[in-house]
């Protein structure tokens, strides 16, 4: 039998993938198009020549396949299968409007187009549709691309304004049918509820069957549950939930009527494969369990219980950048959209969606616009943790087992140095964690919180390193606040209590005050009443840490903050608290999805033992096992020269670095061959191979392995009782300050000759002064708007950090005309920096004692008035007559006709004359 040739490898390709969509497959002499409710017959007479495959459902043609060898590019075959869609024998019996699908495939890749799109766009898709789904869309009125291009105008109600924006770019980008979009909202700005919009306007509207929503873990999958059991589209008078069905998965089963499916990329992989799935492999976030390991991911193939066309649309809701690295494939695998949420997009996201930006609204403008506050950084540093320290030998000192937490002594032959960045990892020191807990405890009612009544710490999140860490940090703030349990909780997976009720406790009772957290509440999870993070441990990730930033950002009600945080009065910033540097140290944004990536030491050690034999594999195990050495106590180190039949890891290590050194290559090749020149490049390649086959035989052994994956995995941490710590330096990050400052007098000098408040605060004569609440609003407006980003609480902190002598009182945040009295202190008219409240009264007070040296004395009515004038002046900078007949209190007391009746003939000009003297 001869060999297939290409073209015929290609089809014995395309059959499969019709045979495992369910087709069933013909030739032209089997013909019988009611054989099945598909059917795919080959090489179908038509007028243009044979047509490879042509498409029956229900009995009636639909569709063609042009088959292509491997290789073949596709782009262009679509106008040849197009010929066969007009070139259909009459007698054929086929679906209205002729035949709408076709396909191009070379069994690698396959090309699809539906004719009755309104741009009829070939897309690549993994493999083919089933029958009954081409049969549900050739009964539909129309296809779902053309629905997106008809979408009623969005009811705007109770939208904000960057969720306006969100869904009306994402809608105008899906009608242009493009594959993938990429909102950027802030953390804190409501993307899940804009998720929830777009959602109930695509499944009504533009009739999509199904909407995928994947989470980075599956506590987060409860927690956009619970948005959309909670969303009321507006109009509809019921809640999302009672009108479609959301599924969170908890298993494998998709309900064939759900259309909104909440999940993770790792169960999505695993019903792929058909492989059931540990929730608790849900639980970590991947920014925490990735660790750039590229073992293998098994490739997707098709699977008929999940078809390619299981969803319209995939919603990804800030996940990992992993998922568009090693678990892109599931993304790729199904014919949907894809529309991706994130606060910080990075250059590799941005890359995956091609662009395809289509709202932005950064953290800094949700801050303008009082969607979420703004924050100060507050540095604390101490000796250790800059500089590390040493456990000192000759003393039996604590060890902890990481596993059981189990203690033992252990007595020091040598004194044991440790670097800051081995704090917590192999060293712990709890007097490094008790003095950083010290200090906030010292500074929270004086620098962090004045004014509060000291009795109710706000609530306070730390990240911690890991769940020892974490461990540690609860103990020592309970002893350093006085407190008991209920005080400070760890919400950590490996919590004794439930994670999610501890969670709803942080967030709405006033027990605990402190949580201690590693990963599960740094991303998505909505805690609004938190005033404080403090970071006990780096992150060298920016989106990653921009998340856990974002728990702090959320705005509260007052009533809600004050429920859980008596003591405070409302939420108008946060304070982030920097122990380790978090805000100093240089964050990477992504890497190219390409790069090298290194394994998983586990994973390493076996594939060096199954025949790994590259440097790099051979010097980072060598690594490893070097400072493995270092960490085992004596019991374990002769375990493994038991094991070993001699060996220590100190020696294996050294073995292997000496057999990739160029040093030790090149001296066995002259004590066999000579010299260099002399040895072929095959000799020289053996002798490398020699050398590191000898190097790495002590790891043949899978019982040396083996235990060398339990030691790496107990790795004992020793605790450092005896090196104390102590504060080497404390206080907010006067850099932060500066830039505001700076960034805040470039505005006013770019500006100043095109912002009418401006003009008459900066340079007109005095005459022609006066303010209108208009031109004020217009420059708070625009000192919000990029690039500056700015509000007149965050110049008049950054002041009170840097000239606080000269800086009284603060702004009110229900007022604008606090600006004023910000233009004049940058320029140089003020001295002081205070309330612009503050300043009409002082000048409220030298008008009435003008008057009363003129002779002229108010009674209590009248001064109650005046009063009130000048209340409404310090908030407007401005009064008309017409306004005593419109605001509080003035028409309580009779608006304009009480006044002119107390005042009579003079009540104009007394305004003006107030105006002219407290405004200027």
């Amino acid at each position: 039998m001869s060999p297939l040739n290409p073209e015929q490898r290609a089809r014995e390709r395309i059959d499969a993938l019709l045979n495992a969509a369910g087709w069933v497959l013909q030739d032209r002499d089997e013909f019988n198009r009611n054989a099945a409710e598909g059917v795919a017959v080959r090489e179908f007479a038509t007028s243009a020549g044979p047509c490879d495959y042509l498409l029956f459902v229900g009995g009636k043609a639909c569709g063609v396949i042009e088959a292509k060898k491997a290789g073949t590019t596709l782009s262009g075959v679509a106008e040849q299968a197009s010929r066969y869609l007009t070139a259909l024998p009459e007698h054929v019996k086929c679906w209205e409007g002729g035949l709408r699908f076709d396909y191009e495939s070379t069994g690698d890749e396959t090309y699809f187009r539906d004719g009755r799109d309104p741009l009829a766009r070939s897309r690549r898709i993994f493999a083919f549709h089933q029958p009954q789904t081409l049969h549900a869309w050739l009964n539909d009125e129309a296809s779902f691309r053309s629905h997106l291009r008809h979408m009623p105008l969005l009811e705007k109600a109770g939208l904000r304004e960057c969720q306006i924006e969100a869904v009306e770019g994402l809608e105008r980008s899906l009608a242009q049918d493009n594959p993938r979009a990429l909102i950027q909202m802030a953390t804190g700005a409501g993307k899940t509820f804009t998720a929830c919009t777009f959602s109930w306007r695509l499944l009504k509207y533009a009739k999509a069957k199904r909407i995928l929503f994947l989470v980075d873990r599956n506590n987060l999958g409860d927690q956009t549950l619970k948005e959309y059991q909670n969303y009321e589209p507006p109009g509809s008078g019921r809640k999302f939930t009672q009108t479609y069905i959301v599924q969170h998965l908890h298993g494998n089963h998709i309900d064939t009527d759900a259309a909104v499916v909440i999940t993770t990329i790792q169960r999505l992989y695993a019903m792929l494969r058909g492989e059931e799935l540990d929730e608790s492999n849900e639980e970590r976030s991947a920014f925490e369990t990735w660790t750039n390991d590229d073992g293998e991911v098994m490739p997707v193939e098709y699977n008929p219980a999940l078809p390619i066309e299981t969803f319209d649309v995939i919603v990804t809701d800030e996940c990992h950048r992993s998922i568009y690295g090693v678990w892109r494939q599931v993304l790729d695998y199904f014919d949907a959209h894809l529309i991706g949420l994130t606060a910080t997009p990075s250059k590799h996201t941005l890359g995956f969606f091609r662009q395809n930006l289509v709202a932005e609204y950064p953290y800094e403008q949700s801050v303008v616009d009082g969607v979420n506050v703004g924050f100060e950084v507050f540095r604390i540093k101490t000796e250790v943790t800059e500089k590390g320290g040493t456990v000192d030998a000759g003393y039996a000192v604590p060890v902890r087992d990481r596993r059981t937490r189990k203690l033992r002594y252990q007595k020091l032959d040598e004194d044991l140095p440790y670097r800051k960045n081995e704090l917590d990892r192999s060293v712990t020191n709890p007097d490094q964690i008790r003095t950083v807990l010290r200090c906030y405890r010292d500074n929270l009612f004086t620098e962090l919180f004045p004014g509060r009544s000291g009795q109710w710490v706000p609530k306070t999140l730390i990240f911690a390193k890991d769940d020892n860490h974490a461990e540690e940090i609860v103990t020592i703030a309970r002893e350093v606040f006085g407190q008991g349990n209920d005080f400070a909780k760890k919400i950590t997976y490996a919590a004794v209590d439930k994670p999610k009720e501890l969670i709803a406790a942080f967030r709405v009772d006033p027990f605990p005050r402190i949580a201690v957290t590693v990963d599960m509440i740094a991303t998505g999870t909505d805690i609004r009443p938190v005033e404080a993070l403090i970071f006990m441990r780096d992150v060298k990730s920016e989106g990653y840490y921009e998340q856990m930033k974002g728990r702090g950002v959320r705005t509260i009600k007052h009533a809600d903050l004050q429920q859980v945080t008596p003591d405070a009065q409302t939420k108008t910033r946060f304070v982030l608290v920097d122990a380790v540097g978090v805000t100093e140290g240089r964050k990477s944004i992504s890497q190219p999805l390409e790069r090298k990536r290194t394994l998983a030491f586990d994973k390493l050690i076996d594939q060096v033992a199954q025949g790994k034999r590259d440097p790099d594999a051979i010097t980072s195990l060598a690594g490893r096992l070097a400072i493995l050495d270092r960490k085992l106590d004596p019991e374990d180190q002769q375990r493994i020269r038991t094991v070993s039949g001699g060996d220590s890891l100190k020696a294996i290590a050294s073995r292997l670095l000496q057999s990739v050194s160029p040093d030790i290559v090149e001296a066995r090749v002259i004590e066999r061959h000579g010299s260099m020149e002399a040895a072929t490049k095959g000799q020289v390649e053996a002798i490398e191979e020699d050398l590191r086959d000898a190097a790495v035989a002590p790891l043949d052994d899978a019982e040396l392995r083996n235990l060398i994956k339990v030691l790496k995995k107990k790795t004992d941490i020793i605790i450092d009782e005896g090196t104390l710590d102590k504060v080497t330096f404390v206080g907010y990050d006067m850099e932060q300050a500066r830039k505001r400052v700076t960034g805040f007098r470039e505005f006013i000098e770019a500006n100043k000759s095109e912002l009418l408040a401006l003009q008459i605060l900066y340079s007109q004569p005095y005459p022609k002064r006066r303010l209108t609440y208009a031109s004020i609003k217009e420059l708070a407006q625009k000192l919000g708007d990029p690039p500056h980003h700015l509000t007149t609480a965050d110049v008049w902190q950054a002041y009170k950090r840097l000239e606080a002598s000269l800086v009284r009182g603060a702004p009110s945040d229900k007022v604008l005309t606090d600006i004023i009295s910000l233009v004049r202190f940058a320029t140089g008219q003020a001295d002081v920096l205070e309330p612009y409240a503050a300043r009409v009264e002082q000048k409220f007070n030298l008008w009435i004692g003008r008057q009363k040296k003129a002779g002229r004395d108010f009674n209590e009515e009248e001064m109650n008035w005046l009063r009130a004038i000048k209340d409404y002046l310090a908030a407007n900078v401005e009064i008309a007559p017409a306004d005593l007949m419109r605001d509080h209190p003035f028409t309580e007391w009779g608006g304009v006709v009480a006044a002119r009746k107390l005042f009579g003939a003079e009540l104009n000009r007394m305004l003006d004359e107030l105006s002219e003297a407290l405004v200027a």
